[in-house]
This record gives structure tokens, C-alpha cells and sequence, in this order.
């Protein structure tokens, strides 16, 4: 039997170490045959509820609303929580994505933008006075660069008259994330969840709720699952239409086993990763790290710059059945990019490293 691989990919990712334990019990309840407004669906949406609600602190009052991808998620924030005016933090990407999406939905959308790999604090940012969201991306995965928690919440304290929504697509659960002070977040589940693609989390305050009722009123919100919608089925433990029950099922059953870990024990083994790697990264001759600036440097998404073309080196590592990424557009034949997710273990870490070690 050939050796598995091991996936050090930013999303799609590694599996769950107890991915293929889960899906066996999915499997044997017959819950794929399921109706999505039977008991057996509702517990399961329950089950899931409670689970996030402990890992991240959610509020009880905040609605945990399910879609197929983060990326909708951008489409349905812009168009339930704004009518006008929107303003992104745009260092990478997928930041730069979701700006995009304000624009193309017709809003006067105002950006602060800085180079690929630099990061943003808070005494920096200037929000301009009549826009009505600050999108923040907290972990840009196309440049390994994230946004501190303390300067979030100093945005959100100093801009409270504003929604302020944090894209943690490639971060959540490790952010210490104020879930009280925040008015959404959003992320999906195939990197640090360690699941396969396919269902997008939407957390949202009754701020968040208040205003989509208000903007009902006077235009359509979407033909397709408002904010409004989605919060009075999530409250219910429902869906507005047939949902992907087998990836919310898995969601809890992964959720749940991170409790029993313990968050703080994920992070700290999170931490302590990124510490070894960009610690190696930092003396190797060839390499360098991609985000000058230490404390801007993300937790879960490791990005170094190479002098020899990434694809050279990806292709070196395939063979030993360890897959890495390429730098993402731009940067992809001059970087590498190590996902520190949590199903990535310690020892699949130092395995990588001697890697390294051996082949350059």
C-alpha cells in the first residue's frame, strides 16, 4: 500500500486526525439520507451550535448561521448590512476579494491598502466617517500576514456606531477574538478544521440583524438567503433550504473534540509550531520569511520567500509524500506557503523540518 501523504496545504488541508472515525459514524446513522426539517437534523444543527458557541465564545444572543462557503458570506454581509458605503483592509488577496465584491454589488467602497506581506495596527487606520462597514481580514492566507486581536478590538471600541466584520477563514478557533464585542465573523471549514470544502460559517450579532431589518424595508436584501432568513431558521436549528448536513454533522464532532483538548492547549501546540518554523526559516540559507515584521507574522498560515522556484522545491517534497504550498498569484514560483493548522501535529512539523534539512 503506497504512503500517504501528508498535507501542509493552506486549504484544502490535512484532515482531522479523527476525520475518518466521524464520517464512519455519519455513515452507519444514515444521516445522509436525512430530511433537513426532521428531529434527527435539528439535533445534529443543535449539537453543532453549542459546540462553536463553547470553542469561540459566542454569545447566546448571536445567530450561527450555515452556507456553502466563505465566500458567499462576503455577498451576503455586503448586501444585508450595507447600503452605501463599506471599507476594507486590503493586505493580500482575499482581502482584496472581498473589496472587490462591494464593488461589484455597487457600493462606494473605500480601501486602505498595503503591500503583500506587510500588516495593519491599529493607530495607522483612518475610517472614513459615512462608511457603514470595516471589512478586516485577521489571517490573509495568501500572505501569511494577520491583524492582531488587541487592534481589532480598539477598531470595533473606536468605531462603535460601524459593523465591523473579521474574515478568520484561515485562523479560527486559535484568535482570541472578543465575540461580544464583534459584530460577525466568518470562516469555512477546510483548513484548521480540518475538514473537506464546502460549508461557510456565519456568526452575526442582533446589530447585524437590526440593520438588515431596517434595510428590508426599503430594498430587497437578495432572493437568496438573507441575513433575516437565515438568523430565525439557525434559531430554530433550521436552514432555509437543504443544507450539507454530512459537513455540519462533521463540524460538531471535530468542534466538540477540540473541547475536550481544550482551546488554550490548541493554541499553545499552534504556537509553539510557529515558533519552531519560523525559527528554522530564519537561518536557512536559500530562504527567508515573508512577513518582515514579527508581530504581524500569522499563527496558522507560514509564508517564505525562496530563491530557487517554489515549484522546485514542492516537487522535491512530493516525492517524500509531504505536500506544500506555492506562493499564492504574484509570489507563486518566489514563495512557499506551510499551513500550522491544528491537524497538522508537532511531529508532522519536525518530520517536515528534517525535511528540509536533508533535501537542501
Amino acid at each position: 500500500m503506497p504512503r500517504k501523504n501528508i498535507y501542509f496545504t493552506t486549504g484544502p488541508s490535512e484532515l482531522y486526525p479523527k476525520f475518518e472515525e466521524f464520517m464512519k459514524e455519519f455513515v452507519e446513522k444514515q444521516y445522509g439520507s436525512i430530511s433537513h426539517r426532521s428531529v434527527d437534523f435539528k439535533k445534529i444543527y443543535q449539537h453543532t451550535d453549542e459546540q462553536l458557541r463553547e470553542l469561540l465564545q459566542i454569545p447566546a444572543e448571536h445567530a450561527i448561521m450555515f452556507t456553502g462557503s466563505a465566500s458567499e458570506i462576503w455577498e451576503r454581509i455586503i448586501l444585508n448590512l450595507t447600503e452605501l458605503e463599506t471599507f476594507h483592509l486590503v493586505n493580500g488577496s482575499f482581502s482584496k476579494k472581498f473589496y472587490e465584491y462591494s464593488k461589484d454589488l455597487e457600493r462606494h467602497a473605500h480601501v486602505f491598502e498595503k503591500p503583500m506581506g506587510e500588516g495593519f495596527s491599529y493607530a495607522e487606520i483612518a475610517v472614513p466617517e459615512y462608511a457603514e462597514l470595516i471589512a478586516v481580514t485577521q489571517n490573509e492566507t495568501s500572505t501569511g500576514v494577520q491583524m492582531r486581536e488587541p487592534d481589532i478590538h480598539k477598531l470595533k471600541r473606536s468605531n462603535a456606531d460601524k459593523l465591523v466584520a473579521v474574515d478568520i477563514v484561515s485562523s479560527a478557533p486559535i484568535p482570541d477574538l472578543d465575540m461580544s464585542l464583534i459584530d460577525t465573523v466568518f470562516f469555512s471549514v477546510q483548513k484548521s478544521f480540518g475538514l473537506p470544502a464546502g460549508l461557510g460559517v456565519w456568526v452575526a450579532n442582533e446589530a447585524c440583524l437590526s440593520k438588515s431589518l431596517e434595510m428590508k424595508k426599503k430594498t430587497s436584501l437578495s432572493a437568496h438567503h438573507t441575513l433575516p432568513d437565515l438568523w430565525k431558521q439557525s434559531k430554530a436549528f433550521q436552514t432555509p433550504s437543504t443544507p450539507n448536513v454530512f459537513a455540519i454533522y462533521m463540524l460538531g464532532k471535530v468542534a466538540e473534540d477540540m473541547n475536550k483538548i481544550g482551546r488554550e492547549t490548541l493554541q499553545k501546540r499552534v504556537d509553539q509550531n510557529a515558533k519552531k518554523l519560523y525559527s528554522y526559516f530564519e537561518n536557512k540559507p536559500g530562504f527567508s520569511i515573508g512577513v518582515e515584521r514579527e508581530g504581524h507574522r500569522s499563527r496558522t498560515v507560514v509564508v517564505i520567500n525562496t530563491e530557487r522556484p517554489s515549484s522546485e522545491i514542492i516537487s522535491s517534497f512530493k516525492e517524500k509524500n509531504l505536500i506544500i504550498g506555492e506562493g499564492y498569484g504574484p509570489k507563486k514560483e518566489s514563495q512557499i506557503r506551510i499551513a500550522n493548522f491544528i491537524a497538522n501535529s508537532s511531529e508532522q512539523i519536525d518530520l517536515l523540518l528534517k525535511t528540509f534539512d536533508n533535501l537542501f
